[in-house]
């Protein structure tokens, strides 16, 4: 009876294999997916109000973790130069936004943490890893342009450089348009 027990539990963990490795990821010159979700202090962000500007999209997939830790702060301490370039930094996970405060407030993050508790923006942007159990953001990053399209997405993050090949990214995308 045992064995027939933990044999069913490796057979539930074999559905894993039957999800998609990788849920649709918008494509380059696609219109973003739009967003309405709460950050850390209960304020409500809209992606299309954040028109007119670059956006840096990131999801990350706990808050207070060792790389999500890493990105976030430095994120924080490129955050100059990305507001130079006209960029808004905006980090989602699927933590909820009490969570979001701790991790904000412990680390001095000046920038919004999204709360995407039911999962829906993660999954809209490919981002999303649902282990059936356990849902939680894959470490994705979308560069928006200000009309609102995707120019670059990132699927393979290094949390020890990212924000800087954010900042050299956005910077020549800058320099192009001029």
């Amino acid at each position: 009876m045992v064995c027939l027990g933990v044999f069913s539990v490796i057979g539930g963990l074999g559905l894993l294999g039957a999800l998609p490795a990788h849920a649709e990821v918008p494509t380059i010159g696609a219109i973003a997916p739009g967003f309405t979700l709460p950050d850390q202090n209960g304020k409500v962000w809209r992606l299309q109000d954040l028109r007119g500007q670059w956006v840096v999209l990131y999801f990350y997939p706990k808050n207070d973790t060792p790389g999500c830790t890493q990105e976030a702060c430095q994120f924080r301490d490129d955050l100059h130069a990305l507001t130079a370039l006209n960029a808004q930094v905006v980090g989602v996970s699927v933590d909820d936004s009490a969570s979001h405060k701790k991790f904000a407030d412990k680390y001095h993050l000046p920038f919004p943490l999204l709360a995407d508790q039911d999962a829906a923006v993660a999954r809209s942007y490919g981002a999303l890893s649902d282990l059936l159990v356990a849902k939680f953001a894959k470490r994705y990053t979308f560069l928006i342009d200000p009309q609102g399209k995707i120019v670059k997405a990132y699927l393979q993050v290094d949390t020890s450089r990212h924000s800087k090949e954010i900042v050299d990214d956005l910077t020549r995308l800058v320099q192009a348009k001029k």
